[in-house]
This record gives structure tokens, C-alpha cells and sequence, in this order.
């Protein structure tokens, strides 16, 4: 009978865990979103080609001169990528091609850029990029000015 409680316990711990997993992800993602503009901004961890792999879905939120990228199913309070103002220069914009279509949301273009850490591709809506774009452009007087394709 002892066996048949210590089951019962783990399945209702499990349980609870289950349960918690989803509203700890609502709670941080509510988090993100108040404390700044949040986006849904995809990176590609492999930043070479179109194949699916690497894909990794998230959200981005702009801070005053970085790009803070956070992992969607993660329960990390803090980014997980940061992209500086600075440093990130367009190269190309496409959208997704083939299956790559399949690993990211709906209706995202691929923009691929050049950073101080080597390319990297970033997938996201049309008016989230538009957002990015003027973003880049907005530098304060002084900064170095990069090509926007």
C-alpha cells in the first residue's frame, strides 16, 4: 500500500507542475511586454541558409540602444541575445523560403545582419521591421550611420 501513496504523490506533483509550466510562461511573457514594446522576433542560432534548423521563436524588446532577444518557451527572466544599436548593419531581406516557411510564424520576413559577432538572421512581420528599421536609422547624432537595404 505504501508503493500506491508515494505513486499517487509523484502523479500529483507532476500534475501541479504541468500546470504551473504554462502559467509561469503567461506571467513572464506579460512581464516582457509591460516593461517595453515586445515583438514577436524569431533567430536563427545557425545563421546560415534557409533550412529550418535553428530557427528559435521568441520575442524581441527594444531597450534604449539594444535589441533584447528572449528564448518564447523559456522561463528565463533575462535575454537571452542582446543586439546593440551600433553594431547591426542590414544585408538582405527575403522572405522564408520552403520549408523554412514551416519553422517560423506566419506572414515573417527573414532580414539577415551583419553584428560585431558575424551574421546573424532575424525573422519578424512586415511592421515589426518597419519598427526595426526606423529604430536603426533613429541613432542619436554622433553614432556611426548604417546601409538599410
Amino acid at each position: 500500500m505504501l508503493q500506491w501513496d508515494w505513486l499517487v504523490d509523484v502523479v500529483g506533483v507532476a500534475l501541479v507542475l504541468a500546470l504551473l509550466l504554462p502559467i509561469g510562461l503567461i506571467l513572464r511573457r506579460r512581464w516582457i511586454s509591460r516593461r517595453g514594446t515586445a515583438f514577436e522576433l524569431s533567430v536563427n542560432t545557425r545563421s546560415t541558409g534557409t533550412t529550418p534548423r535553428g530557427w528559435t521563436l521568441g520575442l524581441g524588446r527594444y531597450q534604449a540602444d539594444q535589441l533584447d532577444w528572449y528564448r518564447f518557451f523559456s522561463l528565463s527572466w533575462r535575454p537571452k541575445r542582446r543586439f546593440h544599436r551600433g553594431d547591426m548593419e542590414v544585408i538582405e531581406r527575403r522572405t522564408p523560403e520552403g520549408s523554412e516557411a514551416y519553422a517560423l510564424y506566419s506572414g515573417h520576413i527573414v532580414v539577415e545582419f551583419q553584428t560585431g559577432r558575424g551574421p546573424v538572421q532575424l525573422a519578424m512581420s512586415e511592421p515589426s521591421l518597419t519598427a526595426l528599421l526606423a529604430w536603426l536609422e533613429s541613432a542619436p547624432p554622433g553614432r556611426q550611420s548604417r546601409r538599410v537595404v
